[in-house]
């Protein structure tokens, strides 16, 4: 079998609908009610929006019921599902543990609870009877205020062991007004020696330069190829990957088919910039990752070739991949012969 690695994954989109329908349906009853039928809901969950704005409103519903007490529900029904019907050997799970905290404290009390949650996090992660590899990504939100973004990254810091990068995420459109504070936030990261990444040119209005040098990888980065073609040799150079999310462009309403990102990959291969193919929010889209795999290739926007350099991309350019160097071509017979010795915690 073919392993994957998804570095792109959001705590909050990774939940699928029949999961959420039936979370809903058991323990919530207010939700239960506004969403009695699981074919309407699903198709409320999973259609496409107008705007990426839009798209991540969608996260809020799921935050909602994401707390301390319900985060180990989800996860190992998503970490089950990841290695029964994805073949993942790793995944990193990105979220901003903020919004999983009670509502209902002050800021304080709310940024003191965090290292609870990605302790959570990171103990439910750890199943033996699905040994993938994970790692967290805490994300810095646009709508947070300062003190609550340093604290973020703060606690990254201090959970190396469940913790491998620090992101930014709110919607890439959002980040303007705030660009010297984000990028004094990165520069601080990257003095703690945390691994970067980072919500960047996913849409026309969201393509800050001065953000570039501070990230390893690009979370999504795809207006780059598209608009500005002239940056590619210098992410080349500094050796950083775009993380691209094919179907969430068709559900933000960023492109109108899979085609356009044709330009995308055949610009990145050329220019010699890495891919990393993505989910981002399996559950909102209702498609897993080898998936993601499939309808490219089978668009013909990248060809085999093309589709195992992603591969292999992916676990280069993984932060805690433990068997880093090694292609996927040849981690079936590594794994296959050392499976009960697959770690299930984070490096």
């Amino acid at each position: 079998m073919a392993l994957y690695a998804d570095l792109h994954r959001h705590l909050g989109g990774s939940v699928v609908p029949r999961i959420l329908w039936r979370y809903f349906q058991r323990h919530n009853p207010t939700l239960g009610a506004r969403f009695p039928e699981y074919l309407p809901f699903e198709e409320f969950y999973t259609r496409e929006r107008s705007s990426l704005d839009e798209y991540l409103e969608l996260h809020t519903l799921v935050e909602s019921v994401q707390t301390a007490q319900t985060l180990p529900y989800f996860i190992y029904r998503l970490l089950r599902g990841a290695y029964i019907f994805e073949n993942l050997a790793y995944l990193e799970l990105r979220y901003t543990p903020y919004y999983r905290t009670d509502e209902h404290l002050s800021q304080s009390q709310r940024i003191e609870q965090m290292p609870t949650i990605v302790e959570i996090v990171g103990g439910a992660s750890q199943l033996a009877e699905y040994p993938i590899v994970t790692s967290q990504i805490l994300c810095m939100h646009s709508r947070l205020p300062y003190e609550v973004n340093r604290a973020i990254v703060d606690l990254a810091a201090e959970h190396r062991h469940h913790v491998c990068a620090i992101d930014i995420a709110g919607g890439d459109s959002h980040y303007l007004e705030r660009l010297d504070e984000f990028a004094g936030l990165y520069a601080y990261a990257r003095s703690l020696g945390l691994h970067t990444t980072g919500h960047l040119y996913e849409t026309v209005n969201g393509c800050y330069p001065q953000l570039l040098p501070y990230l390893q990888r690009i979370g999504h980065g795809i207006q780059i190829p598209l608009k500005y073609p002239e940056l590619l040799p210098e992410l080349a150079r500094n050796g950083q990957c775009l993380e691209v999310c094919p179907t969430t462009y068709l559900k933000t309403g960023t492109l109108q088919s899979l085609q356009a990102l044709k330009v995308v990959f055949d610009r990145c291969f050329e220019a010699g910039v890495d891919i990393a193919i993505c989910t981002d929010n399996a559950g909102l889209h209702n498609v897993r990752l080898p998936f993601e795999y499939e309808n490219l290739l089978t668009q013909d926007v990248i060809d085999f070739q093309q589709l195992q350099a992603c591969q292999d991309a992916a676990f280069r350019h993984a932060f805690a991949w433990p068997y880093s160097g090694k292609p996927a071509s040849l981690l079936t017979g590594l794994l296959a012969v050392n499976q009960e010795q697959l770690p299930v915690t984070t490096y």
